[in-house]
């Protein structure tokens, strides 16, 4: 039976099958709701900067009209 702890209030879940978990890793919609209050509060960062060739990722960068 998989078991895991919420990174927010590291409550512990466990469920029958891991497709039992809907809101994995954590242990509710409220708990998912909280982490994303801290990424969009600036409360969480991705501290490495990204490296090698992103400009395929950035959609900005590419022109629509050369895919026609």
């Amino acid at each position: 039976m998989p078991t895991y702890h919420c990174p927010t209030c590291t409550k512990m879940t466990r469920v029958d099958q891991r497709e039992d978990a809907v809101h994995r890793p954590f242990c509710s919609e409220r708990c998912k709701l909280i982490d994303l209050h801290h990424w969009f509060a600036g409360d969480f960062v991705i501290s490495d900067p990204l490296t090698g060739d992103i400009g395929s990722l950035d959609p900005l960068t590419d022109d629509p009209s050369a895919d026609a």
